[in-house]
């Protein structure tokens, strides 16, 4: 599956290269190797000379499949993750997420360290990220927007509830920037109670809602029920192949399926459905 129609990214640390085939077999469509969060400072140089090593063994499959989200741009480790990385991207790595993206320039310089085949997807965790939303969208080769709202809870020193209702109109530029941009839909943050199956769902089923195409996950088991979350039910495939079909017998007079009118909208709704289902492999 491509970067664009994947539904679920599963974040793995660097400095443990024995989860690697492990979490690329968990049904996750994309894999993130975390050279940031996930490693401690004084860990950072091994798990990089790890990663790097780890990398040369990928065939081209499990490479494509594959993000390293390397450290911010501000901190002293950045340039050498870059480095670690660009051979892997020359050889089919799919890309790198690029954590605190607050600025153009900085997405530009690492574009041109990693080279023109490397995929971006900035992670867009405060305020000024934010701010420069538009501007990332467009920046050279970022494919789609990711959004932290954990950290960008911590920014702006917000408490939201459970459902988050707090983040609605934050989410909603997500969406309309990835519109504005022509990039794939965005991709929504962790569920961080890995335990709790029915909160992931139900985090999942919002953020698809509102016009998200994926999400973050921190724990295998999380996977499979994200792409289920971001995959159109059956009923769903099902109505929209009995209008597609009922539009193309109508040769353009109205119609109406299931007792509704049908306009040019609901007509692209359904097609839009049917690449989705194709695109998740159903």
């Amino acid at each position: 599956m491509s970067l664009t129609s994947a539904r679920s990214f599963l974040f793995v640390p660097a400095s443990r290269p024995e989860r690697f085939a492990k979490a690329l077999g968990s049904g996750a469509d994309c894999v993130v190797i975390d050279l940031e969060d996930a490693v401690v400072p004084s860990d950072k140089d091994r798990a990089r000379a790890l990663l790097a090593d780890a990398l040369q063994a990928f065939d081209a499959s499990r490479l494509g499949r594959t993000l390293v989200r390397i450290n911010a741009a501000e901190t002293e480790w950045h340039a050498a993750d870059l480095q670690a990385i660009a051979a892997g991207c020359a050889s089919g790595l799919c890309g790198v997420m690029a954590p605190k993206a607050e600025s153009v320039e900085t997405l530009r310089a690492v574009a041109s360290a990693l080279g023109p085949s490397a995929s971006l997807v900035p992670l867009v965790e405060s305020l000024a990220g934010l701010d420069a939303l538009r501007e990332i969208a467009r920046a050279p080769q970022v494919r789609r927007l990711a959004f932290g709202h954990i950290d960008f809870q911590l920014d702006l020193g917000m408490r939201c509830t459970p459902d988050e209702p707090e983040l609605a109109a934050v989410r909603f530029q997500f969406v309309a920037a990835s519109r504005r941009a022509a990039l794939a839909a965005p991709i929504d943050g962790v569920t961080v109670n890995v335990s709790d199956s029915a909160r992931l769902r139900h985090d999942a089923l919002r953020a698809r809602a509102m016009g998200f195409g994926a999400k973050l996950c921190i724990h295998p088991s999380q996977a499979d029920a994200v792409n289920a979350a971001f995959t159109p039910a059956a009923a769903e495939v099902d109505w929209a192949r009995r209008v597609v079909q009922a539009a193309q017998a109508s040769g353009g007079a109205v119609i109406q399926v299931d007792g509704k009118m049908v306009d040019l909208p609901v007509i692209r709704l359904a097609q839009q459905t049917l690449a989705q289902a194709s695109a998740a492999g159903e």
